[in-house]
């Protein structure tokens, strides 16, 4: 028997590590590319978007690292798998968006208001932003796509999806990358203000806004995380699923409790407090809740699954 919603996808993982990879590439080329721009210029803005590619790159790494890890069999140390992983790992990342991406740009941005110097050699810092705005358009495609098409399946919009989806990696990426878009018009903005004035100031206030806006993403990715680590609810979508397919399972009559949460990107630990179709004995009541348990442990999503028994009083659960 397999719990699914009709169209919430499953997967195995694989979209999300071809998300992460590509981010992952274009991030490296962009970061080289505003580096030496940031040198070439000396625009506060560049140096804030290289700092920002550079923290990028670098949280790719850990949400590949959280991608191989997470996917780990359970075994007899972690029974319940190694799914949660993938919300550490992530969570490292988001905090080394705080601290290297937004902590760096801010910091650098009020520095150069106090201490500015005009900077030189516009056209390299338009032409790198141009390019930088291509490879992380096509890095935020791959991750729009993979979250639109789970969207959809279960009647969301790709921002409701993108706060709400169990794999932290693809969220990571959809939101780095999204800030990535917005920084590269603040600094084009701040690097065209510096050219067109001649005052370093406007381009100091795009190194501090680009940090703003990524302390924001980091808060927000910080938060979602730390949500799952606690313990995250499955969506109603699937606690809908399990309980249409319980109820079809000809040994259960009905439900009174269920308890679905997730354990990583797309498994869920599922308990669930049933009443079985008939008087059984207790050995027999026994062999047929292990039956049940390794029936429903044959669902992809299902990590772990535990049945008890309900008493008559208790009421049902109805969707």
């Amino acid at each position: 028997m397999s719990i699914e919603p009709k169209a919430e996808p499953t997967g195995n993982g694989d979209e999300s590590t071809t998300t992460v990879v590509l981010a992952f590439a274009a991030n490296a080329l962009i970061a080289g590319a505003k580096t030496a721009a940031a040198i070439v210029t000396g625009s506060a803005s560049m140096v804030a978007e290289a700092t920002h590619s550079w923290a990028d790159t670098g949280n790719e790494v850990l949400l590949l690292i959280a991608n191989r890890r997470s996917k780990r069999v359970p075994d007899r140390d972690q029974p319940l798998g190694y799914g949660r992983e993938a919300y550490i790992w992530s969570m490292f990342a988001a905090l080394g968006l705080f601290a290297l991406g937004a902590g760096v740009s801010i910091t650098h941005g009020i520095q150069e208001l106090f201490h500015s110097e005009p900077a030189t050699d516009f056209g390299v810092a338009y032409a790198v932003l141009g390019v930088s705005f291509v490879l992380e358009g096509i890095s935020f495609r791959q991750a729009y796509k993979q979250l639109r098409t789970e969207a959809s399946a279960v009647n969301r919009d790709v921002m409701a999806q993108a706060l709400n989806t169990s794999d932290p990696t693809t969220r990571a990426v959809f939101a780095e990358d999204a800030a990535a878009l917005i920084g590269l018009v603040i600094a084009f903005v701040g690097v065209l203000l510096h050219q067109i004035t001649g005052s370093p100031i406007p381009d100091a206030l795009g190194s501090i806004f680009v940090g703003i806006l990524l302390g924001v993403i980091a808060i927000i990715l910080i938060d979602r995380n730390r949500r799952f680590l606690v313990g995250e609810e499955a969506s109603p979508t699937l606690r809908a699923a399990a309980v249409e397919a319980l109820t079809q399972l000809p040994e259960i009559n009905r439900i009174t409790f269920l308890r679905m949460e997730y354990l990583g990107p797309r498994q869920v630990y599922l308990v669930a407090s049933v009443d079985l179709v008939g008087d059984y004995a207790e050995s027999r009541v026994a062999h047929t809740l292990r039956e049940l348990e390794r029936s429903l442990e044959q669902s992809p999503r299902v990590v772990r699954a535990i049945l008890t028994l309900s008493t008559p009083e208790e009421p049902s659960i109805t969707v």
